[in-house]
């Protein structure tokens, strides 16, 4: 596997400024070189898959962890999830959902479709980039991974 092929962190986030800072959080903690931002779950469910753009994508390669939104236009992220985890070729990446929905309803429904992780991003700019520094320590390097 190239370097190029390696996915880390599938980020899936249609909110410009919250993948921006996602982003920057992860590269100040020095996670940011194998991270791809997809705007929608559709785009995510083609990058996982290897369909429209992603047609000639390797689909074995998988990334050590999705960090997904639940409310996106398209295909929202609990369908997304739903999807990774009826496939036998992606049901085991991590899944965080990182979303801003504080409702019993979405952490119930999540955790039933076999998420890791259910986080709710902090309004707090400090909070918010700690929080995402925090999660890409864990599951890009100190997590173990075997897809």
């Amino acid at each position: 596997m190239t370097k190029d092929n390696i996915v880390e962190i599938l980020l899936v986030e249609d909110n410009k400024h919250d993948a921006e800072l996602t982003m920057l959080a992860l590269k100040d903690a020095n996670l940011f070189n194998n991270v791809v931002w997809l705007k929608d779950g559709k785009e995510a469910l083609d990058f996982l898959f290897g369909n429209g753009q992603y047609k000639d994508r390797d689909i074995n390669h998988h990334p050590k962890v999705i960090l997904l939104d639940l409310k996106m236009p398209k295909v929202d992220g609990l369908e997304v999830l739903k999807e990774i985890r009826a496939h036998e070729n992606t049901r085991k990446i991590p899944v965080v959902v990182l979303t801003s929905s504080k409702e019993d309803k979405d952490i119930i429904r999540s955790y039933e479709l076999g998420v890791n992780s259910f986080i709710v991003k902090p309004v707090d700019f400090d909070q918010f980039t700690q929080c995402v520094k925090e999660i890409g320590y864990y599951w890009a390097l100190i997590n173990q991974f075997s897809a």
